[in-house]
């Protein structure tokens, strides 16, 4: 936003803006497979998204190691397997699946093989499925849509001071009249529901004079 729009806000609004706080970074895998992924548990073949933590606490310690600025060693993996509910998206009888797992904003670290670790864990011989791969670091995703800042798929981090106000008490409006925000950055933040752009269009519109 400051980029963007840097000269037409106020300075209050820019030092407002540069005080916000981005959450983890994400190391994501695409992959490209011969088979479906060979699950222990045969109720997994029937989930579009498969949490890959093992227990409670396992999950609980690979969080606090983010928010630590560590790697965890057992990651909390989310995972997606679309191709056995829409065929189209590969090549007759192949598939795809993509997974993710949170690190510190901005790392560096090569998390690959943990990641796969962890699938295997659940799905013995799934890397014998993989056909190809496409590794993004927070620096990749970044690359590819700047909002997503060291890696940041969240719009920022979550804690209640910047749940109640993202990214400013303004939330949707800027200091400059005519210009808006309806990103993650924005309530309710990310999720696939649209109302960060709802809200900001209905301000927007009420200011205008519109419905």
């Amino acid at each position: 936003m400051l980029n963007i729009a840097g000269p037409r806000l106020s300075d209050t609004y820019k030092r407002l803006l540069q005080r916000f706080r981005y959450g983890p970074g994400v190391f994501k895998v695409d992959y490209a497979l011969n088979d479906p992924i060979p699950w222990k548990a045969s109720e997994c073949l029937r989930a579009a998204t498969v949490h890959l933590g093992g227990s409670f606490e396992e999950i609980a310690a690979s969080e606090q190691a983010m928010r630590n600025g560590q790697h965890a060693d057992y990651p909390f993996v989310l995972l997606v397997q679309p191709t056995l509910f829409d065929p189209s998206r590969a090549p007759v009888t192949k598939h795809t699946a993509w997974a993710y797992c949170h690190v510190p904003n901005g790392s560096k670290r090569n998390m690959l093989k943990k990641l796969e670790d962890q699938v295997e864990r659940f799905a013995p011989g799934f890397r014998e499925r993989i056909l190809a791969r496409r590794v993004f670091s927070p620096a990749d995703l970044e690359a590819m849509d700047a909002n997503l800042v060291g890696g940041d798929i969240g719009g920022g981090v979550m804690d209640l001071r910047q749940f109640l106000f993202r990214p400013t008490r303004r939330h949707y409006a800027t200091s400059a009249r005519d210009v808006y925000i309806c990103s993650s950055s924005t309530p309710p933040g990310g999720g696939v529901h649209g109302m960060c752009g709802f809200h900001a269009a209905k301000m927007a519109l009420s200011r205008m004079g519109g419905r």
